[in-house]
């Protein structure tokens, strides 16, 4: 079994370093373009899906959709468990003015955010769950930048998280009670010219 796990395309807020969380903020024309290219790289390469699902929240609903039409894949009903780390009354903040009022720590800190333990475990009920549904399908993941931080430190609590960027690509391979990287947040299809061929 292997699992996909995406973050959205860009969008107007991830551009403007704003922090988005739950809010319903749609891609942009670049996060589009970015969605596209990662579509193209999943055609090209040896490792096959059966389905995508994704997020409720528009930014990755969109994503999946543009990746799952390129490649034939049928679309799953969204799933809440994928939606982004809820922020509360600091969605909208830059990530700037964030740390000039709370400090460099601030999404460890108690403001009104779902707490990190708590994103964790959603994240790894859903995962649970995919195994016992599906245990014999490889399945395309859209999710958010924050639930995959999440995620990985929890699956891997002695690995450094490095941010997670946008249209990254992780595929992880199960493989008895443990979850193997194959690829980790890669996104060298961002590297991709209009013409197709990678920057050399």
């Amino acid at each position: 079994m292997r699992i996909g796990l995406i973050r959205h395309g860009l969008t107007d807020w991830n551009a403007a370093g704003r922090i988005q969380g739950q809010s319903d903020i749609p891609l942009n024309d670049e996060g589009r373009a970015q969605a596209s290219r990662l579509a193209e790289r999943l055609t090209e390469e040896s490792y096959k899906w059966d389905f995508a699902i994704s997020s409720g929240l528009l930014r990755a609903q969109e994503t999946a959709e543009i990746i799952a039409a390129r490649l034939d894949l049928p679309l799953l009903e969204a799933d809440i468990r994928l939606t982004e780390r809820g922020f509360g009354p600091l969605e909208g903040m830059q990530i700037s003015e964030l740390i000039e009022q709370y400090g460099a720590d601030w999404s460890t800190q108690d403001n009104g955010q779902e707490q990190l333990q708590a994103l964790g475990e959603r994240a790894l009920a859903f995962m649970v769950d995919l195994e016992v549904k599906y245990p014999d399908q490889n399945i395309l993941v859209v999710t958010h930048g924050g639930l995959l931080a999440q995620l990985y430190a929890t699956l891997y609590a002695d690995r450094q998280i490095e941010r997670i960027g946008n249209l990254s690509l992780t595929v992880l391979e199960k493989n008895g009670e443990l979850w193997e990287p194959l690829v980790y947040n890669c996104t060298k299809h961002l590297s991709v010219e209009q013409t197709g061929k990678l920057h050399r």
